[in-house]
């Protein structure tokens, strides 16, 4: 059962965040706006819909009470739920988003096999993290302790999200990245990279390719 506990009690220092690193939000904002497929898509791990509202979408899971509140102030439709266990139908979605979500997942195969569940064909996940191998992902893990969010959280680098996928039947069309510099000299919106390896925050799209899942987690 995912820790929400954290995201009720300080959802006022996550809107923070953005706040005050606003070019680094838009450059993230703008990676996954390139990804993002047409039709009916889903925001699994909502948060308090700082990605979902600005880029159109209306629906959201989100585990945390507080967080899904202040989504719903966003216009944001909100089911309480969490990644590994999607209220959906099957073949029901034609894209799902999850942005920083994965770090914080219970079970990441379940959740990518659950979402694979519930894509229509050629339906797209779109994935946003940063990169673990990054300078900022080596800062959060060796400061993870002192972090009110990332305390539990588990951190990947590209390779692994990108073989992650694969083992739940999803394979991946498009990997885009940006924050090559640190969110904290941004004075504008940083560069949107094909690839990953220079930027901290990585944005992967696949789509659903019928085959079953392997692997576990």
């Amino acid at each position: 059962m995912a820790n929400t506990e954290p995201f009720d009690r300080f959802s006022d220092a996550y809107e923070a965040w953005f706040e005050r690193n606003h070019w680094a939000y838009l450059s993230e904002l703008e990676a996954i706006r390139r990804l993002l497929p047409a039709g009916l898509v889903v925001e699994v791990g909502v948060g308090t819909g700082r990605f979902a509202a600005p880029l159109g979408i209306r629906f959201g899971l989100e585990p945390s009470r507080g967080m899904a509140d202040r989504a719903r102030g966003r216009g944001i439709e909100v089911v309480l739920g969490q990644g590994e266990f999607l209220p959906l139908a099957e073949a029901s979605c034609d894209g799902l988003l999850m942005v920083t979500t994965i770090c914080f997942l219970d079970d990441l195969h379940l959740a990518l096999t659950e979402a694979a569940r519930v894509l229509r064909p050629k339906g797209s996940l779109v994935v946003g993290f940063v990169d673990a191998g990054s300078s900022l992902g080596r800062r959060y893990k060796q400061r993870r302790d002192q972090s009110r969010f990332y305390r539990t959280a588990r951190f990947y680098e590209t390779d692994d999200i990108v073989t992650k996928l694969d083992e739940a039947g999803l394979v991946v069309t498009k990997v885009v990245q940006t924050l090559m510099q640190d969110p904290e000299d941004l004075t504008d919106t940083d560069a949107i990279r094909d690839g990953s390896g220079q930027g901290a925050f990585v944005a992967i799209r696949a789509e659903r390719s019928g085959r079953p899942a392997t692997g576990s987690e």
